[in-house]
């Protein structure tokens, strides 16, 4: 006879309108100082818990917010109280509408797109706006064990007493299934494919077995998960056609326009200088604008305006990599220059972020350099600073 282990009933997380840490600008760490970068729930808990006390629409078991509030949270918008969400996705509206009424179901939520997407963003955003908690996290890597996504032991309690559930140490999804909680599982493709493949049962049954106890932990109402994977980076594992349907995926496309991909840009740098300590750059939006279409022209391999071919690089020019190439440059400006952003403190990480392959990739740098940076006009400074760092 199997045992059945469930959380009990009251065991919900925490309640609407409340905040699993401290509120934003007091996340402290373990040793007393500011956070580097605070969880989600934590830098926008104001914005939690205005939209919990403005939410008047029905809210699924467990969940912090309404599936509105939850999208709404995600893109942003202006509350009756005059309480301004900001974007934390720039995107499709859709998009996100479907991620969101996934987790309102028992299908798992499956972020997919090339690096650099927002996939993880996205994915900590919606665990902060439906169960409060970010924390429950599988970082998937070449060397997952099984262990990270079950249970694994105590093993000093287990050689003492034998197997119980005291010496039992919970994964983050075992602890997700018994508080009704969203587990997040990052780079999925990246965990070995058996690995993988345990999940398979979690997702189905929506029970986690535990053999050695003769138990079982059953997911209460507000379990889900919420993977992300890309198929472009190397290492990765091709997902079962068995755990890819318990899926519903949804694909993160990349910036749709130049404008929204500078907004992106411009609003993270601006999110990560002030964290940093780093004052705002006057005038920089010029800089940040030609990043922005240097790292579209080279994805694209074609000119803004169409004219003329490029050759792409082996990189993947993501918009992640453009946020921190220009937060790069806003650090050298501020410690090494007199705080204005200009070419020159760009050029070195574009030159980082293109030339991935030394060989191929300089060749394709050069020639851009040479046929589209040179002739463009006011990008002269531009072009001497990037040949200043090439050579």
């Amino acid at each position: 006879m199997t045992a059945t282990v469930t959380a009990t009933e009251t065991s919900t997380g925490p309640t609407a309108g409340t905040s699993t840490g401290p509120s934003a600008g007091t996340t402290g760490s373990t040793t007393g100082g500011p956070a580097l970068r605070p969880h989600a729930e934590d830098a926008f808990a104001d914005e939690l818990r205005a939209l919990a006390a403005a939410d008047d629409r029905p809210r699924p078991a467990r969940w912090l917010l309404s599936p509105w509030a939850v999208s709404t949270y995600l893109l942003g918008g202006t509350l009756p109280d005059g309480t301004v969400i900001t974007p934390k996705y720039v995107g499709p509206r859709r998009i996100v509408e479907v991620a969101v009424t996934t987790l309102a179901t028992d299908r798992a939520l499956l972020l997919l797109g090339v690096p650099g997407t927002a996939k993880t963003w996205v994915s900590e955003h919606l665990a902060a706006a439906v169960s409060g908690d970010s924390t429950l996290l599988v970082q998937g890597t070449a060397g997952t064990p099984e262990e990270a996504l079950r249970y694994g032991w105590n093993y000093a309690e287990l050689l003492a007493n034998g197997p119980s559930r005291d010496a039992l140490v919970p994964s983050p999804l075992m602890r997700a299934m018994a508080e009704g909680m969203t587990a997040r599982v990052e780079e999925l493709t990246r965990i070995p494919a058996d690995v993988q493949d345990s999940l398979i049962t979690v997702l189905s049954e929506k029970t986690l077995p535990i053999p050695e106890l003769g138990q079982e932990v059953q997911a209460v109402r507000g379990f889900n998960v919420i993977a992300t994977a890309n198929d472009r980076d190397r290492g990765v594992n091709e997902l079962s056609s068995a755990l890819r349907r318990r899926f519903n995926t949804v694909v993160l496309p990349l910036p749709a326009t130049p404008e929204a991909e500078l907004e992106i840009v411009s609003r993270r740098v601006d999110q990560i200088g002030r964290s940093l300590d780093l004052p705002a750059a006057p005038d920089g939006a010029d800089e940040i604008r030609r990043v922005v279409t240097v790292f579209r022209e080279l994805r694209d391999g074609v000119t803004a305006d169409g004219r003329t071919k490029l050759k792409s690089p082996s990189g993947t020019l993501s918009t992640a990599e453009a946020i921190s190439v220009v937060t790069g440059g806003l650090a050298l400006a501020a410690h090494f220059g007199d705080g204005v952003l200009r070419a020159g403190d760009v050029a070195a990480g574009i030159l980082g972020a293109v030339v991935r392959d030394p060989a191929a990739d300089r060749v394709i740098w050069q020639e851009y350099l040479e046929t589209v940076a040179r002739e463009r006009e006011g990008w002269k400074d531009f072009y001497r600073a990037c040949r200043e760092v090439s050579e």
